[in-house]
């Protein structure tokens, strides 16, 4: 469902292993789903996962990982939307804007380590961040405005690592540098556009495949992916697989 650097992952288990053997704690996670439109396709932006890694090694995954709170205190020059702002914190448990704007940097953030794509706009931005400092060197400032969240889903009780991952997503119009060589991290061994009905039928997660769905049913009823449109959430209740609309 989303990459983790290795720091991220030893960080986490030993968080786990202080926690003890009891369950786990869903972690804040964002990923970000890019598009592309092409003549009546749309195409999606997916990379394939080192076969070393511990969590769904060789799946072709989104960009994403982890949310690092500092993300939320990086400066930029707009907001979310305010129908997706409200509907980000409502996913919060202790409600939040400057923990939803934390969630969504960390998406803009993970492309850009993961996959050498930046978010935004041209201009100056200046920030001592070390995360960010990709931005600052090839002056562009990170954007929300554009940004849609898409889906949420947490992942099943039991599993060695649980995440509560928003699924966001924007046009590949609102990427202004294209790093040829992808990101710094080189996290995704491989990274590809897919038409959404051909991503659907790759080596993916069943999470994964899931969210093209709804996608794609979503965009088939509002190709433009207005503000404010439903947003699945999925999750296991009672050994039960849930989903709902909010």
């Amino acid at each position: 469902m989303v990459g983790l650097t290795k720091a991220q992952v030893d960080k986490a288990d030993s968080r786990d292993a202080a926690l003890g053997p009891g369950p786990k704690r869903p972690r804040d996670a964002a990923t970000l789903i890019l598009l592309d439109r092409k003549g009546d396709d749309v195409l999606v932006l997916m990379g394939r996962r080192h076969a070393s890694h511990a969590f769904m090694p060789g799946k072709f995954v989104f960009p994403g990982g982890r949310t690092d709170p500092d993300d939320g205190r990086v400066p930029v020059p707009d907001a979310l939307d305010p129908q997706e702002e409200a509907k980000l914190v409502a996913t919060i448990a202790r409600r939040s804007l400057t923990r939803a704007r934390a969630i969504a940097l960390s998406a803009i953030r993970e492309t850009y380590e993961e996959a050498g794509l930046l978010i935004g706009r041209k201009g100056p931005f200046a920030t001592t961040k070390a995360d960010w400092q990709g931005f600052v060197e090839h002056g562009v400032q990170p954007t929300l405005q554009s940004l849609r969240l898409v889906a949420r889903a947490i992942t099943p009780p039991g599993r060695v690592r649980r995440f509560d991952t928003r699924f966001l997503s924007v046009w590949r119009s609102d990427v202004a540098v294209e790093l040829p060589d992808g990101g710094p991290t080189n996290e995704l061994e491989e990274l590809v556009w897919l038409p959404l009905q051909e991503a659907r039928q790759a080596d993916i997660p069943a999470i994964t495949k899931t969210i093209l769905e709804e996608l794609q049913h979503r965009l088939a009823l509002d190709p433009l992916l207005r503000p404010g449109g439903p947003v699945p959430f999925y999750r296991m209740v009672h050994n039960s697989f849930v989903r709902d609309i909010f």
